[in-house]
């Protein structure tokens, strides 16, 4: 082989190494643009990402806000129902403690009345000793029926007459007045506590009323669609 034909390999061989290195160089090329885009699209899916969040977080917040408006035109619902309900209560109560007022001017028909409180009131307790109060004005009148209440109580469960003690030391609040119309007032009736004076049976007429009319009155929830 000449000198010339070994020149023409050499050749050839460069060639060769040439254009292998320039298909590396390609390669290497083209693998870097691919990690380039996909570190571009992990920065998109990020970005996305962050955005879907903040947007699901406000998302929250509205029906947060929502659930808490609801909440509140609920409530203001109840109450203007609830107001509603105790200005009937309290004008329907007004109405009947005038009539009432005139059972009080008759001892017969008072007496008759307080004695079956009292009844009433121990029939529900069912306890041997009890402390009852009543107003100072009634005391007279509440002593009068003591001994056949109790008679009367013990007749109709079959036991002994329960042991009762007028309280004398503390009394209900006086009866209605024109000159005390919005102060603490009670239209007769009597409270049974523990002995140790704790308040088991509320049964003035004033308290009896106000459940008698509350229980005719329609419930809350039937009202709310009126509001």
């Amino acid at each position: 082989m000449n000198d010339a034909d070994v020149s023409k390999q050499i050749q050839q061989m460069v060639r060769f190494i040439r254009q292998e290195a320039e298909e590396k160089a390609n390669e290497i090329s083209v693998s870097a643009e691919e990690e380039f885009n996909i570190e571009k699209l992990q920065l998109v899916e990020a970005e996305k990402k962050k955005i879907r969040q903040e947007y699901e977080r406000k998302e929250k917040q509205v029906e947060v806000r929502k659930k808490i408006e609801y909440s509140m035109q609920l409530n203001a619902s109840r109450i203007k129902v609830l107001q509603a309900q105790d200005d009937l209560v309290n004008t329907m109560k007004e109405a009947t403690l005038k009539e009432l007022l005139n059972v009080s001017r008759d001892h017969h028909s008072y007496k008759r009345l307080l004695k079956d409180l009292i009844v009433q009131s121990l029939l529900r307790l069912k306890e041997p000793a009890v402390l009852l109060r009543c107003r100072e004005h009634d005391q007279h009148l509440v002593l009068s029926v003591l001994e056949s209440a109790k008679e009367e109580y013990a007749e109709k469960l079959s036991v002994h007459p329960p042991e009762i003690i007028l309280d004398t030391d503390v009394f209900l609040p006086p009866p209605p007045s024109h000159n005390n119309a919005h102060g603490p007032s009670c239209l007769g009736g009597v409270v049974l506590a523990s002995r140790d004076g704790k308040i088991v049976c509320e049964n003035t007429l004033n308290a009896r009323l106000d459940v008698a009319i509350r229980n005719k009155l329609p419930q809350v929830f039937q009202l709310l669609h009126l509001f």
